[in-house]
């Protein structure tokens, strides 16, 4: 048997197709037989005796060539070449238009073969048509049912329950495809939506068993280990607040990443992903007009140093959509520039794009670029951000951040450029770390420069970014997925958080606004405390906190505040047109101390002097490292008393 299939399929002839087609042949030849005698049949109530020998005889005449005529409509409407396994709402339809034409096909030639003037009852007709309906319909979906009732009960024995929260369009086309799915090991026990309409109704068999205030009673009653949120059209706050309710579950949470995805006609399950806590930062997300913002860098030469890194590579991926006529990247690190070249070459093959390798610390490497490329608008993201490291590496802080920024603000400034816009951080006010006050002499710099030179040197402000290179969450998904225990500085240690995407686009707009000389200042919402974030992955990943996955308080490194401030005390705040972005006034520098202060910090930093930091403080006044001792002390304490807690607890 197996050396005739081979055979068959040396040939191009496969027989185990030609073998279903006969039999779904010979098994509608019965069908259109069967549903021409039930039809009449039915009629008269099956009484066989009543039926009259007038009618039979045009039935019995014309049967041949019914049966001819339905074959053939049936190969025309592919009821032959269909793969029934996934039959759908499409084959349905062909199936039934099939069958309707050929009972419209059957009263027809009845009337060419009727013996007398009487005609055959106009009931048999429909009667013909839905038993034909019928019989083919068991035939074309009996496989797929039984199919799918075997593929449950395999998968029964290991799958997840889930619950759906959600009974909109987005639910259902993620219903179906799990319940159709050989591969999906999701097993739907209920539905949740908090419009009372839809409760008690099914949706592809699924009850809809009430609101959120269901979510916890459900998942214990069902057992559910995995809750799926299907509402990509609810605001950010509404999905804050059933997330809320959905992470006391301990059940894993997964969602659609947007409404665009509904639209699009994108839902399926692949689109799922991990609930992610920007979800749970409790405001919708930031919405700028790029469009009408961007006309700035449009046929514009574009620099962006620091183009492969975290917020660099954001700006670079904004940038490239709104049509400068040169895009130029300046990076250190080449894997970064390779990274972010290669998707850009990808999504936007007639932009004109230079990806170069360069350090900002070298003036000759700068100087030539800027002389040869004379960028119009420079976004100046390249810096050392890491707090702890820098505090071990002062002067790498000074040489990159502070003089980096120097050199590349020259070269901007004597080859023309119209707008400078330095990336800066909340950690420049009234900074504990060096990394901090670094960056508040790069705004000094670039405010001095102003005054100067014509291109117009602005800063923007801003705190921490979710999913940045470096940031939190990253360590704490990845301390999670090895079982723990998640770490955290200091129970009361808190940040403001953006996603990326929201800082880049503001950074934009502010752009567009800079006149120079401003210090913008980015609305970064409520701050959040770290031991929430952390408490609240373990939770969205379906773990208990202190059973599952422990967190434990390391102490504050080196360098770290319990909060941060965006203004420092001197900074007065100008609205502008938009909500979010703010203005701080610019602070008055003695620039020829200034200056004198930088040459000697230049030659210290050069010289890996330990009066760096000495330096750095006769700069930036508001630089406090001392701080950071007492808050240290206090965190120890702190940590020393959730021992005794612990252990009074555990007796």
């Amino acid at each position: 048997m197996s050396k005739d299939k081979d055979k068959g399929k040396k040939s191009g002839f496969n027989y185990a197709i030609f073998y279903r087609r006969i039999a779904l042949i010979i098994y509608d030849i019965i069908s259109v037989i069967a549903a021409s005698y039930l039809a009449i049949l039915m009629r008269y109530e099956f009484n066989v005796e009543e039926v009259m020998e007038e009618f039979m005889a045009p039935i019995n005449s014309f049967l041949p060539y019914n049966i001819a005529i339905t074959l053939t409509i049936f190969a025309i409407f592919h009821l032959y070449s269909s793969l029934w396994a996934f039959a759908g709402e499409t084959e349905l339809q062909n199936l039934v238009v099939a069958c309707v034409i050929s009972g419209i096909c059957n009263a027809l030639g009845l009337q060419f073969y009727k013996v007398i003037d009487q005609p055959v009852p106009q009931s048999y007709y429909f009667l013909y048509t839905f038993f034909l309906i019928t019989l083919i319909f068991i035939s074309r979906f009996s496989y797929r049912f039984l199919r799918t009732q075997k593929h449950r009960q395999e998968k029964s024995g290991n799958a997840s329950n889930v619950m759906v929260i959600g009974a909109g369009e987005a639910a259902n086309v993620i219903i179906k495809e799990i319940q159709s799915s050989l591969y999906l090991t999701m097993k739907i026990r209920c539905i949740i939506d908090d419009n009372p309409a839809k409760w008690g109704r099914y949706i592809q068999g699924i009850r809809v068993v009430g609101g959120r205030d269901k979510i916890k009673e459900s998942a214990d009653l069902y057992e559910i280990d995995q809750i799926i949120l299907a509402i990509p059209s609810a605001p950010r706050r509404e999905i804050g607040k059933i997330l809320e309710i959905c992470k006391e579950t301990n059940c894993e949470l997964k969602t659609l990443p947007g409404v665009y995805q509904l639209v699009n006609g994108e839902v399926n399950v692949s689109r799922l992903h991990n609930v992610e806590i920007e979800d749970l930062l409790g405001r919708d997300p930031v919405v700028v007009d790029i469009d009408s913002i961007l006309g700035y860098v449009q046929d514009k030469v574009v620099c962006v140093t620091g183009g492969g890194g975290s917020i660099g590579s954001e700006l670079c991926r904004q940038i490239a959509a709104h049509h400068p006529r040169k895009l130029l990247i300046i990076d250190i690190y080449e894997n970064n520039a390779y990274d972010i070249q290669q998707e850009l070459v990808r999504k936007y093959p007639d932009l004109d794009l230079e990806v170069l390798i360069a350090s900002v610390r070298n003036t000759a490497r700068i100087n030539w670029i800027f002389e040869h490329y004379r960028p119009q608008i420079v976004y100046h993201a390249a810096a050392h951000k890491h707090v702890p490291l820098m505090e071990d590496s002062p002067g790498e802080a000074i040489k990159n951040n502070v003089f980096g920024t120097f050199k590349t603000s020259m070269a901007a400034a004597m080859n023309g450029a119209e707008k400078f816009v330095l990336i800066s951080t909340d950690k420049a006010v009234n900074p504990t770390n060096i990394m901090g006050a670094s960056k508040r002499i790069c705004e000094m710099i670039v405010q001095t420069f102003n005054r100067h030179y014509d291109t117009e040197f602005v800063a923007v402000r801003f705190g921490n970014v979710l999913g940045s290179n470096g940031s939190v969450i990253p360590l704490f998904k990845k301390q999670i997925a090895q079982g723990g225990p998640v770490t955290v500085t200091d129970p009361n240690i808190i940040r403001y958080f953006m996603t990326i995407p929201e800082a880049v686009s503001l950074v934009l707009q502010a752009g567009a606004y800079a006149r120079g000389g401003e210090i913008f200042v980015l609305d970064m919402g409520e701050p959040v405390r770290i031991l929430d974030l952390a408490e609240n992955l373990i939770k969205l990943s379906g773990y208990k906190v202190g059973e599952d996955i422990r967190i434990e308080f390391t102490g504050l490194r080196p360098g770290e505040k319990l909060y941060e401030e965006i203004l420092m005390d001197e900074e007065g705040l100008q609205d502008t047109a938009n909500s979010l972005i703010h203005i701080g006034k610019p602070i008055d520098v003695d620039e020829s101390r200034f200056f004198v202060d930088l040459q000697r910090l230049n030659e210290a930093a050069r010289n890996e002097s330990p009066d760096i930091r000495d330096i750095v403080r006769s700069i930036v006044t508001t630089y406090h490292p001392n701080i950071n001792d007492a808050c240290q002390k206090t965190t120890e304490h702190l940590m020393e008393l959730q021992k005794v807690a612990e252990e009074i607890n555990g007796e």
